[in-house]
Parts: structure tokens; sequence; C-alpha cells
């Protein structure tokens, strides 16, 4: 039976299903690693050095990411990505279980999972425009996100720190399970995604160019160059604020553990609303006009927190800014597999990543620094500056001259 015209159809969700349980795992993983690491080591460096390893790889290997989606088809890339990422699951598992693990094994362990990540991610983005036609691209990008923000924040953290009470090795075996059932997923989907096809009429430049080729063409790309830098920079804003939230709802807040875990949870909802009203905010509104209000709403509303230190604002916050932060992304992604050529796609969205992961990190730490020089309020502040120098910089670059219109946005 065909497919109903407004449908993803079947071959979209066994994609979203090989997602799902990736993004599960990851979640697992988002509980376990930290509660795993303290159990070895009372060092905080110890402990920060296994989240920072799981960054890295995006520094690292992220443009080598790209190449990899642009040279291989991206059937083949996220079945031997998260095959990879099982394997090291279940050597981790195993040394937890024997009491072999250290902090060192647990670093390198990170390294290598987060090196699966920038694989499969990247090649993950580049399957979309195959699988879904193009009027359908904020539907899908819109579910997927909703998928990543369950997995991760909803169900995969409290499940990873349950299995860590029942036994240390259990997390990271779950994880390996759930992506060895991913991978079979994957395998089942259809051969056109294991080569790469381009029928693209604007000349790019090969996979063979090497890993810079895609932020070299970036960059002479105006409009898009513009929005990456913006959504990176709204991104390091809202890393900022987030990055010392936890010291905000204690000690302006009152807030326990438990409260800023609900309040934590109240923000996913919010992205998860968000996720789902993408494409129907860009179908009626369009991009352009989308990705103004949710760079200002993103990076802007946080400064109410700097005038009103109430928990009810900060429900406000956390509710709106993670709405607006999921629809940024499914609208920037859109717009970005719409308009870079399909055999440099791989190469763009790892220079986009790189770009964007490079300025969270200093976000973060800009955060923190500021708060220690110049109070907890100011890095929500810094956020609403952001917001306005990167609201006015997308309106201008993004005007139709620019050659957005086709994409109808105005």
């Amino acid at each position: 039976m065909a497919d109903h015209p407004r449908s993803l159809g079947r071959q979209f969700w066994t994609f979203w299903s090989a997602a799902a349980l990736a993004n599960v795992g990851d979640g697992i993983r988002v509980a376990a690693f930290p509660l795993l690491a303290a159990a070895l080591t009372d060092d905080p460096l110890a402990v920060g050095a296994v989240a920072a390893a799981q960054f890295l790889p995006w520094l690292v290997s992220g443009l080598l990411a790209g190449t990899l989606a642009d040279r291989r088809g991206a059937r083949t890339l996220l079945a031997a990505a998260d095959t990879g990422r099982v394997v090291v699951l279940a050597t981790l598992a195993a040394t937890v279980a024997l009491g072999w693990a250290t902090i060192a094994v647990v670093v390198a362990a990170a390294f290598l999972l987060g090196a699966g990540e920038t694989i499969r991610d990247t090649a993950a983005q580049t399957a979309v425009p195959r699988l879904v036609p193009d009027a359908q691209l904020e539907k899908a990008n819109g579910r997927l996100v909703a998928g990543e923000i369950v997995g991760n924040e909803f169900v995969g953290p409290p499940v990873g720190a349950l299995l860590f009470v029942l036994g240390a090795a259990i997390p990271f075996a779950v994880n390996g399970a759930a992506l060895a059932l991913a991978v079979m997923l994957v395998l089942s989907l259809p051969l056109t995604l294991a080569h790469r096809v381009t029928t693209d009429t604007v000349e790019v430049p090969p996979a063979t160019d090497g890993v810079l080729a895609g932020l070299r063409w970036l960059v002479r790309q105006p409009m898009l160059r513009t929005l990456v830098l913006v959504t990176a920079a709204v991104a390091a804003a809202d890393t900022a604020w987030f990055a010392i939230f936890v010291l905000y709802a204690r000690d302006a807040l009152g807030l326990g553990a438990f409260g800023f875990g609900l309040l934590l949870a109240t923000g996913a909802a919010g992205g998860l609303i968000g996720s789902f009203a993408a494409d129907r905010l860009v179908a009626r509104f369009h991009h352009r006009s989308v990705l103004t209000w949710s760079m200002a709403v993103t990076a802007g509303v946080p400064v109410l927190l700097a005038v009103v230190g109430h928990r009810a604002a900060a429900v406000v916050v956390v509710v709106t800014t993670s709405a607006a932060f999921a629809v940024l992304n499914v609208a920037a992604l859109s717009v970005r597999q719409r308009l870079v050529p399909g055999g440099l796609l791989g190469r763009v969205v790892a220079a986009s990543r790189m770009v964007t992961y490079s300025c969270t990190a200093l976000g973060a730490l800009a955060g923190g620094a500021l708060a220690a020089r110049a109070g907890i309020d100011a890095p929500f502040v810094l956020s609403g500056i952001i917001a306005v120098a990167a609201t006015v910089a997308w309106w201008i670059a993004s005007r139709p001259t620019t050659g957005g219109d086709a994409l109808g946005l105005r």
C-alpha cells in the first residue's frame, strides 16, 4: 500500500526507530558515565575529563566524519559507527564487571564513543533528505529532534541511574544492546542509502578534496555562513547561562537537587512541544521569520531571570527557551539540507557542528567566568546581548536579495 502523501513513510520510521534507540542509549550514558567516574575517583578534574572526552571528538574528528559521510553511504556509516560503539560498550561493561576499570579506561571509552557519535550524527543528517520528500523535511527533522529529546532527557538518564544502582556494568551493557538493535534496523533500510548518489547541477568539491572542503564552501555562502555563526552564538549564549543555572536555582530560587531535576524535565517538555510545532510554524511563517524569532526567544528570554528571581519566571524561561531552541534546530537543519549540494552535505554539516560545539564550550567557560566576576545574574544579561546581535545579523543577512527567497526566507 502506498504511503499517504502527508505520511513520512515506513522507511523514515524505521530510520527514526534506530535513531530513537541510539538516543535512549546516549541518555543512559548521560547518567551512567558521571556516576561511574565518581565511583572511581574523588578528583573533580578527572570526573570533568570524562564529560569533556565525550565532546572532544567533534573538535578533533568532526570534519573527518563529514568527509566520510560524503564518501560513503549513510546506511554503511550508521551501521559501522554503531557497531563500533557496541564493541566499545561491551568491552567497558566487561572491564567494569571484572573490577578492572580505571578513570583512564573510562576516559578512553568516552572518547571512542564520542568519535562514533560524530560519524553517526553526521551521516544521519545526510540521510534524511533521501528518505522523505523535500516538502516533509521540517516534519521529519522535528520528529527526529523529538525522539532525541525523549531519549536523551526523559527516558535515558533516569533509566541509566536506576541501572547503575543495580550494577555499575549494567547501563553500559543495556546501551550496547540498544545500539545492536539500532544496527539491525539500519541494515533493513534500502540499499539506496548505501551509496552516495547525487544529481546536483552545481559544481561541488569532490569528497577526495579533504576535510576542509566543506568549511571552505561554507565560508563562500553569505547566508548559510551567517546562519551557522548566529546559531553558534545563540548556542553559546544558551550554554553561558545554563552552565551556572544549577547554582542560580540553588541560591536564588532555593531549589534542591530534586526541584532542579523537575525544572529541567519541565524544560525538556518545552523542547518536545517545539520539535512537534516546528514544521507548522515554518509552513505558516516561512524560514526567515521562524529562525529570527526562535533566535530572539532562545537567547533573549533568559534576561527575565536577571530581573525576576522567582520560580515561576524560571519555569517560563526553561519552557520557552527549550521550545524555541528546538524550533531553531529544526528550521536551521532543514535550510541547510535544502541549500547544500548533496555531495557536500556531510562536510558542511560537520563544519557547522564543529563551529557550534566550539562556541558552546566557550559559552560555558564565559558564563562561569562572568558569574564569578560580575555575579550570578551576569550570564543572563550576556545572553540577552547576544540575542540582539545574532537576531539583527541574521535578519540583515537573510534578506531576499541574498538569494534566500527561493525557500520562502522572508
